[in-house]
Parts: C-alpha cells; sequence; structure tokens
C-alpha cells in the first residue's frame, strides 16, 4: 500500500549508504520521526538561545555599557526571537521540510559565526556551538548537504584564523582551527551514519507494526467469524478472551473484560471449571499432552441458570436459561518466550447438530431395520420360544432346566429389543386436549410403584397441580417409566432417593426434573448416553434412553442430561435428566 508523502522534500533524504531514501514505505514511516526531530531540534535551539542570552548578560569581563557588550546581548536576542519564530513555525506548517531545516541550520551559524568572531575567536571556545547544527543537519538533511555546512564552518574558521594572524594576534593557533574542521567532518560522518541505521530500524519497525497490526486484525476477524468457540482464560480460570460463537453455546454475553470473571463464579459453568481443573491436574501430573499440545477432548453440557444472570450483573447479559448446550472441550496451552504456561485457550464445538444429524442417520438405518424385524426376526424368536416351552414341559434335568431358562431369558430379552425398535414407528398422536401432570404422575407412579414392589416414600414427587402440557400420554408414560428404571438402577433406595418436580418459566416452557442420588454420568459416558445400542448395563439393550429422547421429539419436546452444583448447604453436585416440553396452561 503506497503512503502519500507530506512534500518532495522528504523524497531527497539521502541516506549514507548513497541511496535516496524516496520509496514509498521509508519515507512515509519515516516523515513523523522527521518532524518529531525537526521539533525537538527547534526546541534545543530555544534553550541554548536562552542560555547564550544569560551567559553574555553575566559575563563579568566586559561592561553592560561596552559597544562588544551590546552587540552580542542584540545578537542573542535576536537568534532567540528567530529560534521562537522557528518553532512556531515547525509546530503550525509542516510543509517544505528541507527548506524549513536549512534555513534554521544557515541562522545557527550565522549567529554563533558573529558570536565566535565577537568573543575572539578560537579562544573563546564557541566553537563547539557550531556542533548542534551540525548535528542537526546529519540526522535530518542529505549527506551532500552535512557535507555542505561542515565546510563552510571549517572555512569560517580557517578564515578567522587567518585573519587574526594577519592582524599580528601572537595567540592564534591555525593548526587548532584545522583539528575542530576535522573533527566536526568525523562527527558529522559519524552521526550520519548513526541516524540513517536508525531511520532505517525505525522505518522497519514501523512496518512490521503494521504487519502486526494487521495480523491481528485477521486474526480477530477469524476467531469471530469461527463456528467453535474461543475461550481463553488464566491458569486460575480467569476468563480473558471470549469469542462471539462460544458466547452463543454458553449462552451469555461477557460485556466487562475488566471484571475478569472466573470459571468457577458461575454456576453454569461448573462442568467446564471442573474439566478444566482435572486437565490442569492431568498437564501438571505429565499425563497429557506436552508442551504445546492439546488435551484430549471431554464433553460436558452447559445450562445457563437464574444464579448466572443474578451473579453476572453488569458483566454479561442476554442469559438463556432455556438454552443446553453439549459442548465438546480441546485444552491447549500457550507458553511465553520464559517457557511459563501463563494462558490457556480452551476450544468448544457444540457437538449437538452432530448429534442429531448421527441420530437421524441411526434414524433411518433404524428404519429399515424396523420393516424387516416383524417378518425376518420376530417369527424366528417366536418359534424359539415356543420349542423351549414345550422342552420344558417335559421332565428334565436340573442342567437342561437351566439351559432352557437361558434360552427363554434371552427369547424375552429380543423380545424386549423388538418392542422398543417398534416402537419408534409409532408417531405422537394429535392432541385435542392437554395432559394434566397430577392425575398422570399419580397413575404412572402407582403403577410402577406396584410393578416393582418399592416403598410409598422412595419416589418424592412435588406437586404438579394446575400444570398441564401438550404431549402423548402413552409416549410420556413411555418416557417416564424408561427414566425411573435408570434412576431405581442407581438409586440408594433411602426414602426420597428418587425425586421429580417441576421448574416453569415464562417462556411457555416446562422441565420436568429426573434425579435421583447416585454418582452422576461421568462425560464419557455422558457423550454417548442417547446413542442406540450403548449401555453399561450387562442386562440392558441400550434403546432405552435413545427411544425416551426420540419419543419427546416426536411430541416437540427435547430430553438432556443436565449436571449442577451443590446448592451451598451441604448438597453435593449430581446429575439430572430434564425433558423440556410446552406447556399447555401457560399466558
Amino acid at each position: 500500500m503506497n503512503i502519500p508523502l507530506p512534500s518532495n522534500d522528504l523524497k531527497r533524504l539521502v541516506l549514507p549508504t548513497g541511496r535516496l531514501a524516496a520509496s514509498p514505505d521509508a519515507s512515509g514511516v519515516s516523515r513523523e520521526a522527521f518532524w518529531r526531530s525537526l521539533q525537538t531540534f527547534s526546541i534545543t535551539r530555544v534553550v541554548i538561545a536562552i542560555v547564550l542570552l544569560i551567559y553574555v548578560s553575566f559575563n563579568g569581563k566586559k561592561t553592560f555599557l561596552e559597544a562588544d557588550r551590546l552587540f552580542d546581548l542584540a545578537t542573542c536576542l535576536v537568534y532567540l526571537l528567530l529560534a521562537l519564530g522557528f518553532l512556531a513555525l515547525v509546530l503550525h506548517w509542516r510543509r517544505r521540510f528541507l527548506l524549513q531545516l536549512l534555513s534554521q541550520i544557515l541562522a545557527d551559524i550565522g549567529v554563533i559565526s558573529l558570536l565566535y568572531v565577537s568573543a575572539g575567536g578560537a579562544k573563546s571556545g564557541l566553537a563547539i556551538l557550531y556542533l548542534f547544527p551540525l548535528a542537526g543537519c546529519a540526522i535530518l538533511a542529505p549527506l551532500v548537504w552535512a557535507l555542505f555546512f561542515v565546510s563552510l564552518v571549517s572555512l569560517i574558521l580557517l578564515g578567522e584564523s587567518g585573519y587574526q594572524l594577519t592582524q599580528g594576534a601572537a595567540d592564534v593557533s591555525i593548526s587548532q582551527s584545522g583539528l575542530y574542521g576535522a573533527a566536526f567532518f568525523a562527527a558529522v560522518l559519524v552521526i550520519n551514519r548513526l541516524a540513517a541505521k536508525l531511520i532505517r530500524q525505525e522505518a522497519l519497525a514501523a512496518r512490521r507494526g503494521k504487519d502486526l497490526q494487521l495480523q491481528q486484525a485477521i486474526n480477530r476477524m477469524v476467531i469471530a467469524d469461527m463456528g467453535d468457540g474461543i475461550l481463553v482464560v488464566s491458569a486460575d480460570g480467569g476468563i480473558l478472551t471470549v469469542n462471539p460463537a462460544a458466547e452463543r453455546m454458553l449462552g451469555m454475553a461477557f460485556l466487562d473484560a475488566e471484571a475478569r470473571v472466573k470459571l468457577t463464579d458461575i454456576a453454569a459453568l461448573t462442568p467446564l471449571a471442573e474439566a478444566f481443573r482435572a486437565w490442569l491436574e492431568r498437564s501438571a501430573g505429565g499425563l497429557d499432552a506436552p508442551r504445546g499440545g492439546e488435551g484430549q477432548a471431554v464433553f460436558v453440557m452447559i445450562k445457563p441458570s437464574e444464579e448466572s444472570v443474578s451473579y453476572a450483573g453488569s458483566a454479561m447479559r442476554g442469559m438463556r436459561r432455556d438454552l443446553v448446550a453439549h459442548l465438546k472441550l480441546r485444552f491447549a496451552k500457550v507458553y511465553a518466550e520464559d517457557g511459563v504456561a501463563d494462558r490457556t485457550v480452551i476450544f468448544l464445538q457444540d457437538v449437538t447438530e452432530i448429534e442429531n444429524q448421527a441420530q437421524q442417520l441411526k434414524l433411518a438405518s433404524m428404519g429399515r431395520l424396523t420393516a424387516s424385524i416383524a417378518h425376518e426376526v420376530r417369527n424366528p424368536l417366536s418359534a424359539i420360544s415356543y420349542a423351549a416351552a414345550l422342552l420344558g414341559e417335559e421332565q428334565a434335568s436340573p442342567a437342561q432346566d437351566r439351559l432352557l431358562a437361558i434360552v427363554g431369558d434371552n427369547v424375552k430379552r429380543l423380545n424386549c429389543m423388538i418392542e422398543d425398535i417398534l416402537k419408534l414407528s409409532r408417531k405422537a398422536q394429535p392432541q385435542t386436549a392437554p395432559l394434566a401432570l397430577a392425575d398422570f404422575f399419580a397413575e404412572t407412579l402407582a403403577e410402577f410403584r406396584e410393578t416393582h414392589g418399592l416403598a410409598a416414600d422412595l419416589i418424592q414427587l412435588e406437586s404438579m397441580a394446575a400444570l398441564q402440557v401438550w404431549f402423548d400420554p402413552l409416549h410420556l408414560r413411555e418416557v417416564i417409566l424408561n427414566l425411573l428404571s435408570n434412576a431405581l438402577r442407581y438409586a440408594s433406595g433411602r426414602c426420597g432417593s428418587i425425586r421429580i418436580h417441576a421448574v416453569p418459566d415464562s417462556a411457555g416452557r416446562l422441565e420436568l426434573h429426573v434425579q435421583d442420588d447416585g454418582a452422576p454420568i461421568t462425560p464419557d459416558v455422558r457423550a454417548h448416553l442417547f446413542e442406540p445400542f450403548y449401555t453399561t448395563s450387562s442386562k440392558g439393550t441400550g434403546l432405552g434412553l435413545y427411544l425416551a429422547r426420540e419419543l419427546c421429539m416426536n411430541n416437540g419436546a427435547m430430553l438432556d442430561y443436565a449436571y449442577y452444583a451443590g446448592d451451598g448447604g451441604g448438597g453435593s453436585a449430581g446429575g439430572r435428566f430434564v425433558i423440556t416440553l410446552a406447556l399447555a396452561n401457560s399466558h
């Protein structure tokens, strides 16, 4: 990208290598530096003029009324006025850079030469003042101009010494003036080369800075447009950076970066905080990927709660309580130059859509399988069951009875699996009237307790009075019985170890929570919880939860497994199944 130059003067800057510094990049990135240097040069001139004026005013060797003294004072005063004028010009008129610079240097050399001759030449010690304009010219002007002015100063020094010799001055040495000239030549060359090197370094740094800014802008654009969520956290779990995708997945908008919200401060992010802490422990113990590597993927479910909203305050807004995000997490450490990992990047991937796509593919396969089950599997299964029953009527040995029992149990298991698969093809019936949950649960729980011989106080049901939903009663019965059977398998069996309660919200939705006091499901199992034929029980078919979710989807509802934190009163963290469905009597 070409950067416009302020004037043609800057194009004529010559570096010590003899090449013109007229390229757009070199001149464009250094123009501000040249003007700043000229401003500093002008300010320094004002200071030197003031010092010279004070020096001449308080010089004890001459009286105030002598003509030379008055000339020196007038010269210093004019020099101060010129210095102030040059400073005002460079501050308010940034044009004709080279013309302004050369005018200032000519004025400096003229005034210093007048003072130098008036004070008696080399013996006054004022020759060192020539170094100020010569150094400024060596820094800001092309080398040819710097050599021109140092030659001019050398001629002035030699001319003044020669004039003194013609006047018969005994203490004048022309070699001293020559040494001054040689020293000025050497100083100008060295300063010019050093200044050119610094200019090139500054130009390079400016280009690198622009490249870095451009790369940062590209990174921000890419990160903001990524489908995956990016969460940058510190070692203590403080949230430093969140991209829009992560905000959508977490259901919250982080507004104030200075608030330094931590993962552990928000109840809804407890699963993420626990996964991050576990990954840090594995990394510290050398169980995870080494330096620079990414951690193994873990799966968590994030469900914003009302507590998260009340905590966040001004730091977050737009919390969605109805959002349930199934997230795949990957962790990666970011190392500084000293080898210390002070940042961690958490990659979030919403696998809900992936799960849905996988389930649709499996459902299509299940549909094709269902069409052939009734004819290809049930008929042979009925024959096996009938044959086993005939064999059981005959007098047999205990070993044969045991084998027949095994056959019978497996026939029942296969028959249950077929029944579950066939239920998937039964669609929800159109609902002409809402389903009253109080009557529904009273009938369903009574049947469940009688079937399994349970105590009346084992299942705690909170009041469902006046709650009505849109759901096929047969489908909801299958879902609830499946969840209760699963809870009964892992509950402790104490009073109230299984709990069912409803949580309505203002969006016209109702959440039915089914939970037990057993250990929560691990994240690894959670990742496959609703997959068909996946089970952790040797007696299960792996279709119960899959069937329950499909029935919920057929009725416009959603079944999920949610983690929850302790209640702060001694209650431990755990998990629960959540059915989110439409509330019929909402306003």
